[in-house]
């Protein structure tokens, strides 16, 4: 009995850690996600791709982006957006070795998205995407989806609580 409480512990301690977002994870997810995100024209292109999937998995969504014609995702006042948008993502991935400003940066996006409504659902689309684009970029260099998950719910949870 001893042995099937101690194996249930193990395994409850290894479910934990692994949802962590550690530090090996962490540079993984950075070092892909400038890859993937790039500069330029590769930037605006993994842009148009991500929230073209994000609607494609949610239409609803493009609700929140009346004011900057979610209804065609080319337009450039679109583009501008979605550039700022993935840009405050770029600034989490940025901080993930930086807890302290990292969490600072969470609690303002935090303000700014119960500001808006948006609910943790929309943050679940918004990580469901990246995991379906991000091979199609990365190619032969993308590694590990469950760093993803794990660094991406760090995020999420600092922006929905």
């Amino acid at each position: 009995m001893n042995t099937l409480f101690a194996a249930l512990l193990l395994a409850a301690c290894a479910t934990v850690a692994s949802a962590q977002c550690n530090a090996m994870q962490r540079l993984l997810v950075k070092r892909e996600w400038g890859l993937a995100f790039a500069t330029g024209i590769s930037r605006e292109r993994f842009a148009t791709t991500l929230w073209i999937e994000i609607f494609r998995l949610d239409d609803k969504l493009r609700g929140f982006f009346e004011n900057v014609d979610g209804h065609d995702v080319y337009s450039s006042k679109f583009q501008a957006h979605a550039q700022r948008v993935l840009g405050g993502l770029d600034m989490c991935i940025a901080l993930l070795d930086d807890e302290a400003t990292l969490n600072a940066e969470l609690a303002h996006l935090k303000s700014q998205h119960d500001a808006m409504g948006i609910a943790a659902e929309n943050f679940d689309v918004l990580g469901e995407s990246l995991l379906y684009v991000l091979p199609d970029f990365l190619e032969a260099n993308f590694h590990d989806s469950h760093a993803w998950k794990d660094c991406y719910a760090v995020i999420k949870t600092g922006i929905t609580g």
